[in-house]
């Protein structure tokens, strides 16, 4: 049974973020985000969690100083305009925009991120990946007026999110770095049109789930793991690596449709080196997600008899079916209409 007190801090968790994306003022955002952090901190202090303590220290040290860097930034732009030379308000919201990216966990900004999700237990870094990125990211869309910068941390995203993965046996660690590639296919998406950004953080959202609940229900934190937990489960084998082929963005699946989107926009609106800097990085992460899906099925594999308990796992199938076939039904949609 859940607690009460994680009941109050989740709703407060939500209230937090719903007050950042629907104010009008910057210090009505600012309030929200303070609202967001000291909520999820009794969550990540849970006991079920590997480093409970540390994990929330590393966060609310990180997540405080760009609070502090956001409302400086603020304070400096509004109540001492008169002070401030006309051609240093691009320098202030370069620094708002960096507290932001510091804030979602973007490159160069993300050295706290693999570390944080490190410590967290599978519940509590759903909500690292999803949740905590729509604040910061619906803030930046508010102010997107430094294309040149915003392309910088595009480029870097991309590029650390695939490098640094690939050394990695923490499934945690992989998809913290996988998230750091996706934030950069996520600021793309919002350059000219938001729908993209929405239909791009939904889909991503609904494929990180499954990830995680099949890791969740197995207590699956590192690769090795892999190969003795699915040799007697084929069914979710197959659902855990067709939704990692599915988060790299290969055609066949639903993670496939939101990067289309996004490379036919930046090519439309002439963006051309970031739209192939962007494949080329999306390459390097498909082929850890790779590695780790042909490993699972196929180099170590015991064969037994076996028989599938379904009883307790229909949700996680359905799911799991709604996200494999989304491709297939986001296509017949844009025939449709």
């Amino acid at each position: 049974m859940m607690k009460f007190y994680k009941i109050l801090f989740m709703n407060t968790l939500i209230m937090g973020t719903l007050i950042t994306i629907s104010s009008y003022s910057w210090f009505s955002m600012w309030m929200g985000l303070e609202i967001n952090l000291l909520s999820i901190l009794p969550l990540m202090t849970n006991p079920k969690n590997l480093y409970p303590s540390e994990a929330a220290m590393k966060y609310f040290i990180t997540q405080a100083l760009a609070s502090l860097i956001l409302l400086f930034t603020i304070i400096m732009s509004m109540n001492f305009k008169g002070f401030i030379p006309q051609n240093s308000s691009n320098m202030l919201m370069l620094i708002l925009n960096s507290s932001l990216f510091l804030k979602m966990g973007a490159a160069p900004f993300h050295a706290w991120f693999p570390e944080v999700m490190e410590g967290l237990n599978w519940i509590n870094c759903f909500i690292m990946l999803s949740w905590q990125k729509i604040a910061p990211m619906v803030i930046l869309m508010y102010n997107l007026n430094m294309t040149l910068f915003l392309s910088w941390i595009i480029v870097i995203s991309s590029i650390i999110g695939g490098i640094m993965g690939l050394n990695q046996i923490s499934l945690r660690k992989i998809l913290a770095y996988s998230s750091i590639n996706h934030i950069a296919w996520m600021l793309s998406s919002m350059i000219n049109l938001k729908i993209i950004w929405f239909l791009y953080f939904i889909i991503y959202t609904i494929i990180t789930l499954n990830l995680v609940v099949i890791f969740w229900y197995f207590n699956i934190f590192y690769v090795n793991q892999l190969f003795l937990i699915f040799n007697s489960n084929k069914l979710f084998e197959f659902f855990f690596a067709m939704n990692f082929l599915s988060l790299g963005g290969l055609p066949p699946f639903l993670g496939f449709f939101p990067k289309w989107l996004v490379v036919n926009n930046l090519i439309n609106n002439q963006f051309y080196s970031l739209a192939l800097i962007l494949i080329v990085s999306t390459l390097i992460t498909l082929y850890f997600y790779v590695r780790m899906t042909f490993s699972a099925f196929l180099l170590t594999k015991i064969e037994m008899n076996f028989k599938i308990n379904l009883t307790n796992k229909f949700w996680m199938i359905c799911f799991n079916f709604i996200s494999l076939v989304g491709l297939l039904i986001c296509t017949l949609m844009l025939n449709i209409f």
